[in-house]
């Protein structure tokens, strides 16, 4: 059973001996955190669950630590001697995997070996670690933990497995205390880690809120772009956590919140009680209407890029073009079929001309290799298919232009030198100026910036 739920911000300077004379400043988070560990620590848990979004991140899979043993430090920020050993809950985290895997939700076991073999990190990082230290504070020593770290995964597939974790503990008998780790807004102010954004002190507020009031529906309806602006990096966390307390009712408890260094930090303790309402079926039918509004939206070609993928990932095969389709035989261009899940892109590929007999072979041929070819990632799976969302951009004839006659949301850029070729699409995400523009074309190329290269710029017309 889930026997406390709590959120803990993570800056190494909340430990007093990394901190020095700035913990002043943060007095309040640190009488929080004092709280909040009592709290914890009274539940009696066996085991402490974390989910940190500083550990091995992937876009596609959950991941834990799996060796028996785990080790962190503070070596990174100065500390050579705040360090701590911890068994791990093997048990808990094999069933945990076990029934991530049953309900198509990737999750990867990382021991020390498989870890550096990858050149990914085997010990526990800093949102593990400054949590724990006020938890061996409190007095909480003789427990095991398990440290998990955050996808990019859909909301829904955070908050299911947050219900996994709760399952599993309840499968196992296990008493389970579950810290979501994680900081609010990184732009509260420009002296911060990032560019001050309005939308930061809106997300902090609208967070802390939703906590105050135990109502986890108004949490998980913050808009995507307001947690995007406000550079946060504890909302996944959150997720996961809320999702381990669903059907559960629980007393909320905010214990401090505050922005000293333009990094939001709150602290907050949930204590579950009887048996309440489940979300679950709530969210599972609100993203099946979500998607059935968005393909009755679809336009023509994306639509046609769909069906292509869906059928040939399904079934091997090439559906024949529907009447209401035929438009697409009549022209003849370049065109890049680009793949998103979760927000993330999944897969892009195109031609930069006309290669195939007409548009409706031109998206199809992309649109299956997007699917199946993109170098960077996996085919697409069958499970996949209803959280793929599809853009296609046809390109219009490319022109001969200099830097100045560029706009990276206007037109799109092809860079060449002899056979050496790279092309950027226009009004990407994060590409904002000429120079961020070419510089990656010129990279895709693989041409260097102080060779003689030839420019040439194109308009698109997207399709979403």
């Amino acid at each position: 059973m889930i026997t406390y739920a709590a959120l803990s911000p993570h800056p190494p300077l909340l430990v007093p001996e990394i901190g020095g004379e700035r913990i002043k400043d943060v007095a309040g988070s640190v009488a929080g955190m004092r709280q909040m560990a009592r709290e914890l620590a009274d539940s009696c848990p066996e085991t402490v669950i974390f989910i940190t979004p500083h550990g091995n991140v992937f876009a596609d899979a959950i991941s834990a630590l799996a060796d028996s043993q785990l080790k962190g430090d503070f070596s990174n920020f100065g500390n050579h001697n705040q360090g701590t050993s911890c068994k791990n809950d093997k048990a808990l985290l094999k069933n945990i995997a076990l029934r991530a895997g049953s309900a198509d939700i990737s999750m990867v076991l990382l021991d020390q070996d498989t870890a550096l073999r990858n050149q990914l990190n085997p010990r526990l990082d800093h949102g593990v670690l400054v949590p724990w230290y006020y938890l061996e504070e409190a007095g909480l020593v003789e427990v095991n933990i398990v440290p998990i770290s955050v996808a990019f995964l859909s909301l829904l597939e955070l908050y299911r497995f947050g219900t996994i974790i709760r399952d599993a503990a309840d499968a196992l008998g296990r008493r389970v205390a579950i810290v979501a780790s994680g900081d609010m807004s990184h732009r509260l102010k420009d002296e911060g880690p990032y560019d001050y954004h309005p939308d930061g002190k809106r997300f902090d507020a609208e967070v802390k809120t939703c906590l105050e009031q135990g109502d986890v529906a108004a949490f998980l309806n913050i808009s995507e772009e307001l947690r995007s602006n406000a550079g946060e990096c504890g909302y996944r966390s959150l997720v996961i956590m809320f999702g381990a307390l669903d059907g559960r009712g629980f007393t909320p408890k905010v214990f401090s919140y505050e922005g000293p260094f333009g990094v939001g930090y709150l602290v907050a303790g949930f204590l579950p009680e009887a048996e309440g309402k489940s979300l679950l079926e709530e969210l599972q039918q609100k993203k099946r209407e979500e998607i059935s509004q968005s393909r009755d939206n679809e336009s023509i070609p994306v639509r046609w890029a769909r069906m292509i993928l869906e059928n040939y990932t399904r079934y091997r095969e090439i559906p024949p073009i529907p009447q209401e389709m035929e438009v697409l035989r009549q022209q003849r261009a370049g065109t890049f079929v680009s793949l998103k899940k979760n927000g993330q892109l999944r897969g892009c590929i195109g031609t930069t001309e006309a290669v195939y007999g007409d548009l409706a072979q031109e998206i199809a041929r992309n649109a299956i290799s997007a699917g199946t070819s993109d170098p960077r990632f996996p085919p697409v799976g069958a499970e996949e298919l209803d959280d793929i969302i599809y853009s296609v951009d046809v390109l219009g004839e490319a022109e001969p232009c200099s830097r100045e006659d560029l706009d990276p949301v206007k037109y799109g850029v092809i860079v060449s030198k002899g056979r050496r070729r790279g092309l950027l699409l226009p009004d990407l995400e994060g590409v904002d100026t000429v120079e961020e523009q070419v510089y990656i074309a010129l990279n895709k190329a693989g041409i260097a910036p102080s060779e003689d290269y030839k420019i040439e710029r194109f308009r698109v017309t997207r399709y979403k």
